[in-house]
């Protein structure tokens, strides 16, 4: 008897200690993947790779800029995609003004971040859920999600042209 009340004192606190995640944050998506992350190798440049003849006059790299490879990239996917060369050379200043005409928020993103996390911590699923990783990124968000079969709807009752879709799925 004695043997049987240790043995469920170890499980019961084993249990425990499993719960408790500390200071990290919630993971509510637990997906199992077969790979660590990207294959950083298995990106191709989009022109040949060559060997400058002189490697103490490579330029510094700058983040977000232009390479040797592919000096023009936001230019050469605007255009990939349909676009005018040169759309999308800076900040168009009607549409920032248009944006910001109700004010703007200073530290959004902070303030964004941390309503997150805490409705995260919030719903961070039930305990079994924890243990065994359960996902429970979707239930989480489902009062946020958008019924995008009704807004399809809603807009093309005001008569505003709007692209086909394929009809809802049975429970939608």
């Amino acid at each position: 008897m004695r043997t049987a009340r240790i043995i469920l004192a170890m499980t019961c606190a084993a249990i425990l200690a499993g719960c408790g995640n500390g200071d990290k944050p919630p993971q509510l998506m637990n997906v199992r993947s077969s790979t660590s992350g990207p294959d950083e190798f298995g990106i191709l440049p989009p022109k040949p790779l060559e060997m400058p003849t002189d490697l103490a006059q490579l330029p510094e790299p700058t983040l977000g800029g232009s390479n040797r490879t592919d000096p023009t990239p936001e230019a050469d996917a605007i255009i990939a995609l349909g676009g005018r060369p040169g759309a999308g050379a800076g900040l168009d200043a009607g549409l920032v003004s248009h944006v910001s005409r109700f004010g703007i928020a200073a530290g959004i993103r902070q303030t964004v971040a941390a309503e997150d996390l805490q409705w995260r911590r919030d719903n961070n699923g039930r305990i079994l859920e924890r243990l065994f990783n359960v996902n429970v990124y979707y239930r989480a968000y489902e009062d946020q999600q958008l019924d995008q079969h009704a807004e399809l709807w809603r807009w093309r009752q005001r008569g505003v042209r709007t692209p086909s879709a394929p009809p809802p799925k049975k429970g939608e």
